[in-house]
């Protein structure tokens, strides 16, 4: 260890993560503000790097130390991953449990290293882009989505693919590009809501109006998109214009329970998620009004993991928290379980449900590693935090499909009446 001889503060610091270097011994180096590195020999070969770049960085960290510092200080620049990206960082993290890699540390050791740091100063980063504070699982006002999706067109047409897809793609071959994935997804759609011309066709929460759009112009039906995104909404009916589907296809600005009227066929593509548990019943109340007797209903969300009770499914990890906090501001995905339950007890019947799980984790792969490679444009246009906040946020969403923590499901359900369905005997046609 290299002593800086001037700077008690460095000395301390580099005393601390040269130890849990040597027990942890992670496949990337530290790297200091004054721009020394651990272990020394990284200096000299250059690699993947977790750099520390503001001195005050681990004051706070030692006062608060929980994921909102740190996410803070990443987006203030404070922490930054240099020679890699963020998946690089996370394959090469220390193996094991938390509470295995922490037994390895000599906590003695550590405490005199940086206890005297406790009271140092250190002055707030980051933290400016945060939601409007609505509350988990109580729903995503008008300005919560605002917040997310009105940042700028721009933005998301720099990672998002040419029809600007915002869900899940899906992937008939790992190896297809994102463009292939996301049309091969509207096509799924269609097929699962059995489409033909004439059917009335409504979108609940329509994004950038792909589906809509595509399903006017493939299958022959009258469709109707809602969003509560102004951006999305003025793109949508500029694109429904440029296409030629006037009178085919329409979008509002509203939210879809003031809507009257029936439908053949309801879509709902990753819009759940903005509801909130306390708002599931008028929910899908609101959809059974809308949808036609033995018509369809096509539900396409995120989920966590059920569990045994539901107070253990109440009890959510720091990164889910914190997802909600910078990202989803009064937002909640439940189970599958409590989603295939809610249909059947507000009038469905659950005819198919397929798990998209891995489908995501490459999805947000392929928007994460878009967002990095346009980097410049992306800052030019929202800023440097906010490109900040968006990476972690698509690459930890996709390790946490990678991994389990998060799922998503296709369910296809009807708006139950006596006698049969009216559906297929088999899905075999869908996979043709």
């Amino acid at each position: 260890m290299i002593s800086s001889g001037k700077n008690p503060v460095l000395d301390r610091v580099r005393r601390a993560l040269t130890h849990v270097h040597e027990k942890l011994e992670p496949g990337f180096a530290f790297q200091l503000w004054d721009g020394s590195t651990i272990p020394a020999t990284a200096a000299m070969e250059p690699g993947l790097r977790l750099a520390i770049t503001d001195a005050t960085a681990i004051p706070r960290l030692l006062r608060r130390p929980n994921l909102k510092t740190v996410i803070d200080l990443y987006l203030s620049g404070g922490l930054e991953i240099r020679g890699g990206s963020l998946f690089d960082l996370a394959a090469q993290r220390p193996q094991g449990k938390s509470k295995q890699l922490i037994r390895r540390l000599n906590k003695p050791l550590l405490l005199k290293s940086l206890l005297p740091l406790l009271f140092a100063s250190g002055r707030k980063a980051g933290g400016k882009l945060a939601g409007e504070g609505s509350t988990a699982g109580a729903g995503s006002k008008k300005a919560d989505i605002a917040y997310h999706y009105d940042v700028s067109n721009r933005f998301y047409e720099l990672f998002l693919d040419p029809e600007m897809v915002y869900t899940c793609g899906y992937f008939k071959d790992w190896s297809n590009d994102l463009a292939t994935a996301q049309l091969d997804k509207l096509e799924m759609i269609c097929r699962k809501l059995r489409l033909k011309p004439g059917d009335r066709l409504l979108d609940i929460g329509c994004g950038w109006g792909a589906l809509i759009c595509y399903a006017a112009k493939h299958y022959g039906v009258t469709a109707l998109g809602v969003t509560l995104s102004e951006e999305q909404y003025a793109l949508t009916q500029s694109r429904i214009k440029e296409r030629g589907l006037e009178g085919q296809v329409t979008v509002e600005l509203k939210d879809f329970r003031l809507l009257d009227g029936s439908f053949d066929k309801i879509s709902s593509i990753g819009m759940f998620e903005h509801v909130g548990i306390e708002h599931h019943r008028e929910y899908y109340l609101t959809v059974k009004r809308l949808l036609e007797p033995r018509g369809l209903y096509l539900h396409h969300a995120i989920t966590r993991r059920g569990k045994t009770s539901e107070a253990k499914f109440n009890r959510k990890r720091p990164e889910y928290n914190s997802m909600l906090r910078y990202i989803f501001p009064g937002a909640e995905v439940d189970h599958i379980g409590m989603t295939a339950r809610n249909l059947e007890a507000h009038g469905f019947e659950v005819h198919d449900v397929e798990a998209w799980r891995e489908h995501y984790a490459k999805t947000t792969e392929h928007w994460a590693k878009r967002l990095e490679q346009n980097r410049e444009a992306v800052i030019a246009e929202a800023g440097e935090e906010r490109y900040r906040l968006w990476l972690l946020y698509l690459t930890g969403v996709s390790l946490a499909f990678s991994r389990g923590t998060l799922n998503i499901f296709q369910t296809v359900a009807s708006k139950r009446s006596k006698g049969l369905s009216g559906l297929p005997p088999t899905r075999e046609d869908l996979y043709e």
